[in-house]
């Protein structure tokens, strides 16, 4: 049986606005500000993208996208949020003259705390 991998994400109330920080850093490292960004985080498009990287494996951000039915650049965006909380990896693959960026699933499971 494979280790399950969790992501802690950090919720801190400070004058009136909530800051989100990743595990072990110092406060000015803060990620991001208020409940929007982790309404955007935990949207049903993104959680899509996630089942589809899980269950269909593409090999680029570009197939990722044909796969949703979505824009490249609106997956683009998708992919680096969910990069930048460490949900998931992109992988360098050469082929022929390009490179592609795999995206895989790093974490089985999330948690979030809520700190006031």
């Amino acid at each position: 049986m494979a280790k399950t991998k969790v992501r802690d994400i950090k919720i801190y109330e400070s004058m009136g606005r909530f800051l989100f920080r990743k595990p072990k850093t110092t406060k000015k490292d803060y990620d991001f500000s208020g409940l929007k960004a982790l309404r955007s985080l935990l949207s049903n498009e993104k959680a899509r993208l996630l089942h589809v990287i899980k269950t269909q494996n593409p090999t680029s951000i570009y197939d990722l996208a044909k796969k949703l039915g979505r824009g490249f650049k609106s997956v683009n965006d998708d992919i680096k949020l969910l990069e930048r909380f460490g949900f998931i990896e992109l992988t360098e693959e050469k082929t022929k003259n390009r490179i592609r960026h795999k995206p895989g699933i790093i974490v089985d499971t999330v948690t979030v705390n809520l700190y006031i």
